[in-house]
């Protein structure tokens, strides 16, 4: 048996990174908005067919920026999914919103929409949707709702970069989406993020705000003669640096995913057999959806025999971890958040799920380690 340790993600190395980067020192310009904050933002634009992108430090800012944008207060609620990491609720209760809990589809790990439709008050501004592991929600059912009740939709879109739902872009349905560029995603720059709009007059505000909320913007296109203090806001822009290791990734992002789904690809057709034996449910993506490999997961049957095949995989050299643990039941969730009816869904999915390592640079012959060592489990 082989030493080495499949590890779980490895950030993808795109050819042109250091090259970019030389070009940005020798440059005296490496703050943001300069060449290569333009190029990636077009490559964005291409990518998705948002009409606006705008960079920032990481996807927890534009959820941050999405917050200030809807004009949340003490007197809202955001409906967010239990199943999430903290940043799609933490940046809304950051304006003082109060995070209201629903529960999910087990079947995809998104927004069940009748547990949203049971949490809508006349007090609800918006609900943050994300697409787990690439795979879209069930949007035709929440935009039913977001139309009948007139709340927002923010697409917290972080794994979701090139993916679709019925032929439209992840990140564009709703009013604004969220992009992440952290290294655990299919394309990074270390830490980074953007925000994607349609509306144009969101896109004026949000150029204000990104830019610690006056309009300078507008002032390096030369619009106005000099830039002043407009709105609130904060230091969301990211650096040059930054900008450069992402237009690298960019331009590369059709191989990204290519192999990425080379090794998606892999597990799906070798597990079904071991998966029906061991009472094992496997991922799976609705017809009407195109999915961008971010994750491969499985779920066990119950909680101690997904503790018991992570162990039994790190024992054979695999690192294949668990995810988020319920926003409504953690500490902050209680204080910042109600739940008006309990997510069961929520905990029996995060209870049962287990990731198996997907990069773009995993060989075949470590899937097939990683296969072998899984279907040696009996559940």
């Amino acid at each position: 048996m082989s030493t080495d340790r499949v590890i779980f993600s490895r950030p993808f190395r795109a050819r042109r990174e250091l090259a970019n980067l030389e070009a940005v020192l020798a440059s005296d310009h490496s703050h943001g908005d300069g060449q290569f904050t333009a190029a990636a933002t077009a490559k964005l634009r291409a990518i998705t067919g948002a009409p606006h992108a705008l960079l920032t430090t990481s996807c927890t800012s534009a959820l941050e920026m999405a917050g200030l944008l809807l004009e949340l207060g003490p007197d809202d609620e955001v409906v967010v999914p239990s199943f999430a990491f903290t940043s799609t609720a933490t940046s809304m209760a950051l304006r003082g919103a109060t995070c209201v809990f629903a529960d999910i589809d087990p079947a995809t790990g998104n927004l069940d929409p009748e547990s949203v439709a049971a949490a809508v008050t006349e007090r609800t501004k918006a609900v943050v949707v994300i697409h787990y592991g690439g795979v879209a929600a069930d949007m035709d059912r929440l935009l039913d709702l977001a139309n009948t009740h007139g709340f927002a939709i923010v697409e917290d879109n972080a794994h979701g970069l090139g993916g679709s739902w019925r032929g439209r872009r992840l990140g564009t349905i709703g009013t604004m989406g969220t992009l992440s560029f952290h290294d655990t995603k299919n394309v990074h720059c270390g830490e980074g993020g953007a925000l994607l709009l349609t509306d144009e007059i969101l896109m004026a505000r949000a150029e204000i705000i990104r830019e610690k909320g006056t309009d300078r913007a507008r002032f390096l296109r030369g619009a106005v003669d000099k830039y002043s203090w407009q709105d609130i806001g904060s230091s969301y822009l990211p650096s040059e640096l930054n900008a450069a290791v992402l237009d690298a990734q960019l331009d590369e992002f059709d191989a990204i995913q290519a192999e990425r789904h080379r090794v998606w690809n892999s597990y799906a057709e070798a597990l079904p057999d071991w998966a029906a034996r061991n009472d094992v449910t496997l991922m799976r993506v609705p017809e009407d959806r195109e999915h961008t490999a971010h994750l491969y997961y499985l779920r066990t049957p119950t909680e101690q025999r997904r503790d018991d095949l992570i162990a039994h995989l790190s024992a054979r050299g695999i690192s294949a971890p668990f995810h988020y643990v319920p926003l409504d039941s953690s500490p902050a969730g209680l204080k910042l958040g109600r739940t008006p009816t309990p997510c069961a869904r929520s905990a029996e999915f995060s209870g049962t799920v287990v990731r198996l390592p997907l990069w773009p640079a995993l060989r075949d012959d470590q899937v097939d380690r990683v296969v072998d060592a899984v279907t040696a489990f009996t559940v």
